[in-house]
């Protein structure tokens, strides 16, 4: 059965929805902060969404393209080889690039951390760390690239090893991955510097939580490449 509700109490239930909804309005319209979240934590979460996606879309074409691919493709422990001592020794290489990438996570967690805890120093030297380990990998990717080319004969619109399409995925890829890391390096390096000199100090330090998002989301878009390019 149908409750009947008194009109005085149904008009106060309307009067009251109406003032929320214009409450928010109002709110936003303020430029208030309506969600528990910093703007710059907030728009570095819809960058790295979109990063995803590119990410997604290149690995799926790369995908697509080895398994209708008609030469062979070329074994990844030939090609990402290095030769030490007269050993010929596989991957050896890219693990250490993965060593390293996963080490600054570290550091950066550190950084972080330490920032929260109001150590400038500490968190300093973690971002300074973290910013040479991801110089360091852009280093060894350089040198991979170097081998690759000159040595192996390997170009994005050739490979004598195998498939044609190899070069182009593989430096597409990977360069882009590299350029992320670059620009990561640069983007540590400043904040980091802006931290040593208190420009965070009344703010707060959301920014180096900021930073470390970037910075881990890089680090795990490498374990992915190394499953499909070095694994596979």
């Amino acid at each position: 059965m149908k409750e009947n509700i008194p009109p005085t109490e149904n008009t106060n239930t309307q009067e009251k929805n109406e003032d929320n909804w214009q409450g928010v309005v109002r709110d936003w319209s303020a430029d208030k902060q309506t969600f528990d979240m910093p703007w710059g934590k907030l728009m570095m979460w819809i960058f790295l969404l979109s990063d995803t996606f590119i990410f997604s879309i290149f690995l799926t074409a790369y995908m697509n393209v080895r398994m209708s691919a008609m030469d062979s493709w070329p074994n990844s422990s030939e090609v990402f080889a290095l030769t030490i001592a007269g050993h010929h020794i596989p991957l050896v290489l890219i693990a250490i690039m993965t060593f390293v990438l996963i080490t600054s996570s570290g550091t950066m967690a550190m950084a972080v951390n330490y920032a929260y805890r109001g150590d400038k120093k500490k968190t300093v030297y973690f971002m300074a760390a973290t910013a040479l380990l991801g110089a360091l990998f852009v280093g060894m990717q350089a040198f991979e690239w170097t081998k690759l080319i000159v040595d192996e004969g390997i170009r994005p619109w050739g490979n004598p090893m195998g498939a044609a399409q190899f070069g182009a995925a593989f430096f597409m890829i990977t360069g882009f991955h590299g350029m992320h890391v670059s620009a990561g390096v640069i983007y540590l390096a400043v904040i980091a510097r802006k931290v040593a000199r208190g420009d965070y100090e009344k703010k707060g330090y959301h920014i180096v939580e900021i930073t470390g998002l970037y910075w881990h989301f890089v680090d795990l878009v490498w374990v992915f490449i190394f499953a499909f390019f070095y694994l596979w």
